[in-house]
């Protein structure tokens, strides 16, 4: 309420008390800069956040600690009036409000900016657990040529030319073809 129109900046400086406070977060510990430019306008404010920073997750293949570089940027619009919203982005505030809480806006923007996988660079992860899964590893109890290649950061299955063979995949040799299947190889 107090804010006059016009864009206004505020700077976060997010540690890790502010992950630890978060009861189920994947993120450990970290050191992030949030800059947030409220722009206020006569029925709404639009906030543009922005990180940048690194964070501490769990390795997924070791389970060793792996920092990961975060940034990135994102525009929430906070509207005053009373009906909720299903829209993500817009945020309906009471009229009454004189205060938005932005932690579980900067939280979302920093788990949104993470990678799918968290993974060390290769050589990096704790060669015991690696040692570990490869040992209980299902496919490495299937086939004892393969474990697990961190150069490549796969599996390394003695594969020559890395190919399937495309007759195994046709099913010519399993015996008679679904009618149906038959049908759908004629359409090309």
């Amino acid at each position: 309420m107090g804010l006059k129109i016009g864009t206004h900046k505020f700077d976060f400086q997010i540690d890790d008390s502010f992950f630890e406070d978060r009861e189920y977060s994947m993120i450990q510990s970290g050191k992030v800069a949030v800059t947030l430019e409220l722009e206020k306008k006569e029925t709404m404010l639009i906030g543009h956040y922005s990180a940048d920073g690194i964070v501490s997750v769990e390795c997924d293949r070791c389970t060793d600690q792996v920092e990961i570089p975060v940034k990135g940027d994102f525009q929430l619009i906070y509207k005053f009036g009373t009906e909720p919203s299903d829209d993500e982005t817009l945020i309906v505030l009471h009229p009454d409000e004189y205060e938005i809480d932005v932690r579980d806006s900067i939280y979302e923007l920093i788990t949104v900016s993470l990678p799918s996988k968290f993974v060390h660079p290769a050589g990096e992860c704790n060669e015991e657990m690696i040692e570990i899964l490869n040992q209980y590893s299902l496919v490495a109890d299937e086939d004892e040529d393969e474990e697990w290649d961190d150069d490549n950061e796969e599996w390394d299955d003695d594969d020559e030319d890395g190919d399937w063979d495309e007759e195994e995949d046709e099913g010519d040799d399993d015996g008679p073809i679904d009618p149906r299947w038959s049908a759908l190889k004629n359409l090309n």
